[in-house]
């Protein structure tokens, strides 16, 4: 191939990330031509309603999928924590390059970390899975609801819109973006979104010379734990946006997979654990979705399908 086509969203991350893989192209194969294919999808539109009233995170892909399917993109770069669990016919996730760390992290102007946040303080983040967590350790605080790109929330957050927000640690590395003070919520007090802070490379199932071309990017150990959290999700019958959090960590050849679900107050949380062959990824976040839901977590998450998100 002579030239390759990348889909991607036009926020800044989006375009960094679009970037990102086509510097790793080029530098394989420095005759390539990458053009990018800007697409503004609905969940770019739409920006003053929560993204679980509009049908969740998936709505940052289905236009981007569209071009796959119709021809105008070779390939497409999304953040995984975006991709719904299951993908149309004709798409796969291909390849996987090696993760960002996946953790969350709390931003604020004035209060060092989450317990220095004043009674009743307003943070700002668009999660359920963050929102839940947060009400867990900090029943008090008031959550707001904050879209927008990583920069513009960055921006309400030193205008004095919050007191403090939480992002995902990656775009902030990838983007530089940072506030006077930082503190990472990580593991085993807070847990990431499925997929969190690894990228993934879609494209049609018909086209095996893509397969070829961009192996040289796919990070094995990345992908293992990936395939494991995303498992995880699609056992639970999971969107991107209901309080679920899926953290998968691999030690040799050992995977560990640590999946949860919560109430939207962070009263009730299950969590659950299973340990395997990296081989066996998908088969591991499988047993550990089962053990969620058999331990109460199918009357969490239909209490939060029924209810009006928001």
């Amino acid at each position: 191939m002579n030239i390759i086509r990348i889909a991607t969203r036009g926020s800044k991350l989006a375009l960094w990330q679009a970037h990102h893989i086509s510097g790793l192209l080029q530098k394989q194969y420095p005759q390539m031509e990458v053009e990018l294919n800007i697409i503004k999808t609905k969940g770019d539109k739409i920006l003053d309603v929560p993204l679980a009233k509009i049908g969740g995170k998936g709505l940052f892909v289905k236009e981007i999928e569209e071009a796959l399917l119709a021809g105008t993109a070779d390939i497409a770069v999304h953040s995984m924590k975006d991709v719904p669990a299951e993908l149309p016919a004709g798409l796969k996730l291909g390849i996987i390059p090696k993760r960002e760390v996946p953790t969350d992290c709390l931003l604020s102007v004035h209060y060092a970390n989450l317990f220095a946040l004043p009674p009743n303080a307003r943070v700002g983040t668009s999660s359920l899975r963050r929102q839940s967590q947060l009400l867990a350790m900090r029943q008090d605080l008031e959550i707001v609801t904050l879209r927008g790109n990583l920069d513009t929330r960055v921006g309400k957050l030193m205008q004095g819109e919050f007191d403090a927000i939480i992002v995902a640690s990656a775009g902030l590395e990838r983007l530089g973006l940072t506030a006077p003070n930082r503190q990472e919520l990580a593991p085993p007090h807070f847990y990431p979104a499925v997929a969190q802070g690894a990228l993934g490379i879609e494209y049609r199932t018909d086209r095996p010379e893509l397969d070829k071309l961009l192996t040289f990017i796919d990070h094995a150990p990345s992908r293992a734990c990936v395939e494991a959290e995303r498992a995880f999700l699609f056992g639970l019958d999971g969107g991107c946006q209901v309080p679920i959090a899926g953290h998968a960590t691999l030690d040799g050849s050992t995977l560990t997979m640590i999946g949860l679900v919560a109430d939207l107050r962070g009263q009730h949380i299950i969590q659950k654990h299973a340990q395997g062959a990296a081989t066996e990824a998908q088969a591991l976040g499988a047993s550990v979705a089962d053990a969620v839901l058999a331990a109460g977590g199918r009357e969490i998450l239909e209490q939060v399908y029924q209810r009006d998100i928001g």
